[in-house]
């Protein structure tokens, strides 16, 4: 059985009305996405801009490489324990109130670590970046999928997804050169890096409250007819095996396999990322070379995710895509250890960005595939939230391994066979999603609660 959602009946034979939806979804991209989309932007950026922190901050607070993995990856211990809190929060409160509130608080929690004394206040303020943080990004795939039908959703997904590697590839030159500000004030280089970075997400916060609508049935700017339009393309559409209730979704063995493979993908991505600065520097570059070196891996990742996405548009073949995707993974990060020379070292983690980076665009088309309602709000969140412990585990395990080895190869090998063990729950997904009974519709049984209006 295909894992692609079938799109609705009248979808494609009714000339008129496609034309209408059509006009409904792009009026609907250039509403929500860029904002969204920069969310997501600084919202990686306040994640792993600590890696370029760590060049100056690491010496002035006397923090070893175990203890900055640490610190690191703290934050998403506070992340998993709030992520299905929050969506739940969301799905019942509305996703325009609660993305703003993510989005200030977070903001006001990122540049906050520019006072971080020392080990303590430092790991203290990543762990509450991880609880103001927690929900958004499984709460804009959530809100997306209430807005975009299934045939436009992988290339609205890839658009907000570009924005993990774009915000690397612009993120890095801008944080070598706000740690060139050093001695301004009276502060530190990377205390200005974490405040101007850290801010924007508060004005962000506030053009959500004024830009977004909780649903198509909301949105004042679209024309009756297009919100007609809309909620019926989203009404039609099929799922297979389909939960609408919590509890469901999280005993479903789909679910778990999910879970799994996001947690396996989180460590390559977050292990490489956060890490890859420190690992620059290792090659005796300078602060600003390593700013601009540091962001060609991520470029080409770019690239590669959006064509990748319009692959899987076409084929529909999420599934063998995301291993393809995993393989490249595993294949990258063997090629940066069996090399040991700058060139050949960053092909391999350029290589293993695309892979993980790509992985998780086309992952996150495939859990609203049979979750719908309470249950994708919940379900979407649960399944991030074991993701995010690997956001945890891979900064966490390179530091410790890079202390106990004196190398970061050990780290690079310890996520290639988690990857491996990615590819074999992907296999385990597959058999799974053949095993799902039909299909049904998407509607709602009487009775459940609607996502919160604003």
């Amino acid at each position: 059985m295909s894992s692609t959602v079938a799109a609705g009946p009248a979808t494609g034979t009714d000339p008129a009305l496609k034309a209408v939806e059509d006009a409904a979804i792009r009026k609907a991209m250039w509403r929500l996405v860029p904002i969204l989309m920069l969310g997501y932007f600084f919202n990686y950026i306040d994640r792993t801009s600590v890696g370029f922190a760590a060049l100056q901050m690491n010496r002035e607070l006397g923090l070893t490489a175990t203890q900055f993995g640490w610190g690191a990856g703290i934050m998403f211990a506070s992340y998993c324990l709030l992520e299905v809190p929050s969506n739940m929060a969301m799905y019942r409160f509305g996703a325009r109130r609660w993305l703003a509130r993510i989005m200030i608080t977070w903001g006001l929690a990122a540049a906050a670590t520019a006072f971080a004394v020392g080990p303590l206040s430092f790991y203290g303020l990543r762990f509450l970046l991880g609880v103001f943080e927690a929900g958004f990004f499984p709460g804009v795939i959530w809100y997306l999928s209430v807005w975009f039908p299934a045939r436009a959703r992988t290339r609205v997904l890839a658009w907000f997804m570009a924005a993990t590697p774009l915000s690397s590839l612009i993120g890095g030159p801008v944080s070598s050169a706000l740690l060139g500000m050093h001695g301004v004030l009276g502060l530190s280089g990377w205390q200005w890096m974490f405040i101007v970075e850290g801010l924007p997400a508060c004005l962000l916060g506030l053009l959500c409250l004024a830009r977004l609508s909780d649903a198509p049935r909301d949105a004042a700017w679209l024309t009756p007819e297009e919100r007609a339009a809309l909620t019926g393309a989203l009404a039609r559409e099929r799922h297979e095996s389909p939960r609408h209730r919590l509890g469901e979704a999280l005993r479903d063995r789909r679910v778990l396999a999910l879970a799994g493979i996001t947690f396996a993908f989180t460590i390559g991505s977050y292990g490489v990322g956060i890490w890859l600065p420190l690992i620059l520097k290792g090659h005796g570059l300078s602060t600003l070379a390593i700013g601009f070196v540091s962001a060609i891996p991520y470029f080409f990742a770019t690239v590669a995710m959006l064509l990748w996405a319009r692959v899987v548009d076409r084929t529909g073949r999420k599934l063998l895509n995301m291993a393809l995707a995993l393989s490249c993974g595993v294949a990258g990060l063997v090629l940066s250890v069996l090399v040991t020379s700058l060139v050949p070292a960053l092909v391999g983690l350029t290589l293993a960005l695309i892979g993980t980076i790509s992985a998780r665009t086309v992952f996150y088309t495939i859990p609203q595939t049979f979750l719908t309602g309470a249950a994708a709000a919940g379900g979407l969140a649960f399944i991030n939230s074991v993701g995010a412990a690997g956001g945890f585990v891979g900064p966490f395990m390179v530091g410790w391994l890079k202390d106990t080895t004196g190398s970061y190869d050990a780290g690079m090998l310890g996520m290639a066979v988690i990857l491996v063990l990615a590819l074999g729950l992907n296999g385990l997904l597959v058999l799974f999603m053949r095993g799902a009974p039909k299909a049904a519709t998407m509607a709602l049984p009487s009775g459940q609660p609607q996502p919160g209006r604003s």
